[in-house]
């Protein structure tokens, strides 16, 4: 009786650890959000049009990729809907092609109607190999708009990558 009582409350205990260091993660995943949308607004001001206007969006605040012909991508982000955080997402990608060295970027979709980002939401949301990232260096947008429902920014914070790679992005969903 007692061997069930000390495993009970070390399973317990360690329910309650995983439990506070997942919201501890989550809440600096949310500050580092809040400092990247500094840096994308900071890199280009236009971008405000897009966060008032838009249904959502979802910032990606430490995107780390790299390869060696065969290329991933992974990163965490926080989900907003109308301004307000309403859930985690998290990246992932797979690519090959040509490709060589590492990146960490700031990377944020904005979603132009409700029913967007309900896709996003729902777990139905992945882009193509076409898809791309229009890229906040020195300030400069390319006359930036929604392509089916999305507009993608991304911003390099470091490192060197020389990329001509064909995969797609890969989206998960947790709502708070």
């Amino acid at each position: 009786m007692k061997t069930i009582k000390t495993i009970t409350a070390i399973v317990l205990f360690m329910a309650v650890t995983v439990a506070f260091a997942q919201n501890r993660k989550d809440k600096k995943i949310m500050e580092d959000a809040i400092e990247a949308k500094s840096a994308l607004l900071k890199a280009h001001s236009g971008l405000e049009d897009f966060f008032d206007n838009s249904a959502g969006y979802v910032i990606f605040p430490n995107v780390g990729k790299g390869g060696f012909i065969i290329g991933g991508a992974s990163g965490n982000g926080v989900v907003y809907e109308n301004g307000t955080a309403i859930g985690m997402a998290d990246l992932k990608k797979l690519n090959i092609g040509l490709q060589a060295g590492g990146q960490a970027i700031i990377e944020v979709i904005f979603f132009e109607t409700p029913v967007d980002l309900e896709r996003f939401k729902n777990d139905n949301f992945q882009f193509a190999a076409e898809t791309s990232a229009v890229a906040l260096k020195s300030g400069i947008a390319f006359n930036a708009k929604y392509k089916d429902g999305v507009a993608v920014f991304a911003l390099p914070k470091a490192g060197l990558m020389a990329d001509a790679s064909v995969g797609g992005q890969r989206f998960d969903f947790k709502p708070f």
